[in-house]
C-alpha cells in the first residue's frame, strides 16, 4: 500500500468527492492491505456510477477475501447485467469468466 499515493488521492477526492476514478483507484490501493477499507471504496463507485463496470469484478473478489460469498455472487451477478446494459461486451467476457470461475470454485450453482 502506497500511502503517498492515497494522500494524494484523498486530496483530490476532497474536491470531487464522486470522482469513481479516483475511488475506484483508492480502492484498489486498499485492496492489497486492507479489504474492508477497499470495500468501501468499490461500494461507493456502484452507488455512484452502477455502469462503472470495472468495479465489479475488485469488489466481488474483495469479497470473496471477507468470506462473504453470497454477496460476490450478487456482486458478479449485478456487474454482469449492468455490463449488458452498458453494452460492454469486453468487461462482460471478463466479468461472466470470472463468476463462472467463482461458481465452481465454491460450489455456488
Amino acid at each position: 500500500m502506497n500511502t503517498d499515493r492515497i494522500n494524494q488521492l484523498n486530496a483530490f477526492l476532497q474536491t470531487n468527492p464522486q470522482d469513481c476514478f479516483l475511488l475506484h483507484a483508492l480502492g484498489l490501493e486498499y485492496k492489497k492491505n486492507q479489504p474492508e477499507e477497499a470495500k468501501k471504496y468499490f461500494q461507493k463507485v456502484v452507488e455512484v456510477d452502477p455502469l462503472y463496470v470495472g468495479t465489479y469484478y475488485h469488489l466481488a473478489e474483495v469479497l470473496i477475501e471477507l468470506d462473504d460469498l453470497d454477496l460476490a455472487k450478487d456482486v458478479y451477478e449485478s456487474g454482469i447485467e449492468h455490463c449488458k446494459k452498458k453494452g460492454d461486451a469486453h468487461a462482460l467476457k471478463e466479468l461472466s469468466n470470472a463468476y463462472q470461475n467463482f461458481l465452481f470454485e465454491y460450489d455456488m450453482d
